[in-house]
């Protein structure tokens, strides 16, 4: 592709909206976007195979006896690191970006709210993978709407 063309070329993308206990992984450019609140949405890509994936969990961690659901942090990050691994991404080339968790109902507000707790768990295990997280916009009061383009790995956050 000519350089005038690389700059003209602006690729088409699926979108996908996930909703609560949801995450999505693509090969194909794709716009994936959410709302969160006290959930957090971690986005994963590998910039050179082009892959990515988010997902939207709105809980730490699956009770022992629960069957396994991407609702929980736990679960929703193990399978989105599986997803984009089976779609060609390498494990030294993820790059990774936290958000949500934040605690919009001012009656749950505490030191260790659920919002911070999700943010925690995915960062614990972002760093347990060794995976790097590029950027990361946690807690506060107010929630977001995110886009996210698997293909290269652009983010667009918005308080609302």
């Amino acid at each position: 592709m000519s350089p005038l063309a690389q700059r003209l070329y602006v690729p088409v993308r699926r979108a996908v909206y996930l909703h609560p206990g949801q995450l999505a992984t693509s090969r194909e450019p794709a716009a994936v976007s959410t709302i969160l609140g006290s959930c957090v949405g971690v986005c994963l890509w590998d910039p050179h195979a082009e892959v990515g994936g988010l997902n939207h969990f709105l809980l730490p961690e699956s009770p022992a006896h629960a069957a396994p659901s991407p609702r929980f942090g736990d679960v929703a990050m193990a399978r989105l690191l599986e997803g984009v691994l089976a779609l060609g991404g390498a494990r030294g080339r993820l790059r990774a970006r936290v958000y949500g968790g934040a605690c919009v109902l001012s009656a749950f507000e505490s030191a260790d709210h659920l919002g911070i707790r999700n943010a925690q768990v995915a960062l614990d295990f972002l760093e347990r993978e060794g995976i790097e997280v590029e950027s990361r916009l946690t807690g506060g009061r107010r929630g977001r709407k995110l886009l996210f383009h698997t293909d290269d790995g652009t983010v667009h956050v918005r308080e609302i």
